[in-house]
Formats: C-alpha cells, structure tokens, sequence
C-alpha cells in the first residue's frame, strides 16, 4: 500500500502533468529543439546524461523523475535512470544526482523542462534539513506557499521541504510536521494545511482576543493559536487571551504566535533590556564574537531570541507555562542556528525561509556523458566520465 507521501507525488505529478510534445517545445530552448531535429535527421543516438548540482545539496528528484516517465509514457519512448543518490541523501558539488540513457531525439527536448523542476527542489530540501537539524526538537511547519511563483513552485517547495525534513528526521529531528495548504499537505502525510488565522482576522475582529473568541466559537475542537503582534501589544494580548482561555492555557491549547515586525522590538524591549533578557536566560550567549546578523536575530527587532525568552518569562510568571510559543518571521537556516545557540524556547516554526535565497545556486546541469556507448564529454568535466565508469553505468 502507498504511503500519504507516495500517493501524493503521484497526484502532483500525474498523467495530467505529462505535457504533450507541441507544448514541451514550445517552453523549451530552441537549440534543443534543433538538436532533435538533427538527430532525426543524420540518425538517432542512444546517448547517457549526468544530471548534476554545482553546490552541495539534499536529493529530491522525486518530482522531475515522475514528470520525465510520464512524458516518456505519454510520448511513447523509454528511458532509462540510474540514480546515484537515494531520495533525501546529501549529495556534494558536482557529484551526479543521476544518470538517464535513452534516445538522443527524445530526450533533448526534455532537458530545460527537466532541469527547471530539480535544481530549486534539491536546495531547498537542502535548506529544510539544515534548519530542521538546527531547532532538531522543534517541529516546522511549511508556510512558503505564499511567496511562490505560482502553483508548480508551491508544489515543488513542498515536496523539498518534505524530503529535507525526512532526512533530519532519520537522524533524530522532529522535522516539519506540516504545511499550511490542503494541496501539498499529503507530502507531509496528511489531508489538509495546518494554521488559525492571519494578521487580516485580527484587523477584522478589532481586537486580538476578539479574534481568538471567533476563533474559539467557530472551530471549538482545534487547538488555539493567536498571532499576537497586530497592535505591537505581544506581551499584553497574549496574556489577555490566556486569562480569557484558562482552562485551555492549562490544558497546554493555546499557543501564542510571534511575528513581529523587523522594524520595531517586541513590546517592553529595547536594545539594553534585549541584552539582559539573554542574559538571565542564556549567558554568555552574547559575550563572544558575533556578527551583525547573528546579533541581529539574538537582541535586535522583530522575533530575537531575546523576544522569545521575554514572551516565555511573560507567560511563566503570569501562571501559564503550558502556553506554546510559535515562532516565524524570516527563520532561515542561520537564524535557527542562532536560535539553538541560544537555546531558545520555541515549542514550533512558522517557516517559508527554506525557499533558495540565491536562484543562481539552483541551476542543475545535464550533460551527455556517452554516445551509443562511447564515453564522451566536454573539456572540464572529465570527472563526470570518472563517476560513469565506477558505477559502471555504460
């Protein structure tokens, strides 16, 4: 029986998704077209391709493989893939994720379509291990949805966040436990996105603990989770809502969630009373050498680590250390390091910060390695002929 996972990568990318040859040419760079032509023409090749990543990355090449077998399917030619690295396996800088061998004609046109649907997958899944390996206790949740270009992205980071987050999981972390939409949600083994509400319900109710009563009246079987930071009131609100839930902030189903702004502290805090917060609660954290960043997400604006650790006190004093503190806003890999440095009290991860921050280091390459059986390849990447031989690919 297939898993949720399985069943939902074979809906991403199914029949439906298989484009027909008219539209892969049209979406394709014309020079691959020609190479078709051409090799229609003098006569087809049965040629091998390296497919490979400039950058270190996790494999995730689960969605561009089931895209190129059903094309191959709909299209009516085979193809065959041998891959080097099982899926959510570390992969270095320039080290074949796979090889497929197949005719010459049919596969050229693929490549462009191919290569758009692996590269940003692998380091984002990249991305999604190093952040879960980083907070390893502390569950994520995928919140990328929102700055994708369109629904093909969506999917894609999706599914990378799932693969990363596999692969810390097999090593001990809690890793992300879901995402905040109903049409990847099955990458995460379930049937729907997770979430309460946005900041535009706060602006709708008037009030945050208005917002957390029509939250409690509509769905009064969910657990509780109130964004905090809409009036610049964090502390204040969130304790308003405890008192106003005390049998669920007992219960341990309220959870408070912090996201403010970059260009304002939480309320109370300042630079000084930042720096004493971690103080008392981490010392020494900020005693050795840090760079501005690091500083930055230690005592400074927005969710610090400080802001975390003054909500955590806010709440423990006022009698509810039961209350759960999501954390978002800007987590990328070296502010979940910063945070474990800091041992931050964050009980989940609001996150679309594993998205690549640089696009140029999303672009994989495919390279033809061997033509009907004779190794051959460009100046500079003998080494890939190296890994052919040893996996005796030919």
């Amino acid at each position: 029986m297939m898993t949720t996972a399985e069943k939902a990568l074979d809906q991403a990318q199914g029949p439906r998704h298989a484009l027909d040859e008219p539209l892969i040419e049209k979406r394709t760079d014309a020079y691959f077209v020609r190479t078709r032509e051409i090799a229609q023409h003098f006569g087809d090749s049965r040629v091998t391709y390296a497919v490979f990543i400039r950058r270190p990355v996790v494999a995730a090449c689960g969605l561009a493989l089931r895209w190129l077998h059903n094309v191959a399917e709909q299209q009516g030619f085979e193809v065959e893939c041998q891959e080097v690295y099982p899926e959510g396996t570390w992969v270095g800088a320039g080290e074949p994720l796979f090889y497929l061998t197949g005719s010459l004609a049919a596969l050229a046109p693929l490549e462009t379509l191919l290569l758009q649907k692996l590269g940003p997958v692998c380091v984002a899944a990249h991305n999604a291990y190093q952040m879960a390996m980083a907070l390893s206790q502390v569950p994520f949740l995928a919140m990328d949805a929102r700055h994708c270009a369109g629904y093909e992205m969506q999917e894609q980071m999706a599914y990378a966040a799932s693969v990363g987050s596999r692969a810390a999981q097999r090593e001990g972390a809690t890793g992300f436990v879901g995402n905040a939409n109903d049409a990847t949600a099955g990458f995460f083994g379930l049937d729907h996105g997770l979430g309460t509400m946005p900041h535009a319900l706060i602006g709708y109710a008037g009030s945050t603990l208005r917002a957390a009563e029509m939250y409690a009246e509509m769905y009064p079987d969910q657990p509780l989770s109130v964004l905090v930071d809409y009036f610049g009131r964090e502390v204040s609100d969130a304790l308003e809502v405890c008192r106003h839930f005390p049998e669920r902030a007992e219960a341990g189903e309220v959870s408070v969630r912090l996201d403010t702004h970059g260009g304002r502290f939480l309320e109370g805090l300042d630079p000084q009373t930042s720096y004493a917060v971690l103080e008392r609660y981490a010392p020494g954290t900020i005693r050795r050498y840090r760079s501005e960043k690091e500083l930055r997400y230690l005592v400074g604006t927005g969710v610090s680590a400080a802001a975390i650790w003054r909500m955590r006190e806010a709440l423990n004093e006022a009698g509810f250390p039961k209350v759960k503190i999501v954390a978002s806003s800007g987590f990328s890999v070296s502010k979940c390091v910063a945070m474990h440095d800091a041992d931050t009290p964050i009980d989940m991860v609001g996150t679309g910060s594993f998205l690549p921050d640089s696009w140029s280091e999303t672009y994989a390459t495919a390279d033809i390695v061997a033509y009907d059986g004779h190794p051959r390849v460009k100046i500079g990447r003998e080494f890939l002929l190296t890994k052919l031989q040893e996996r005796q690919v030919l």
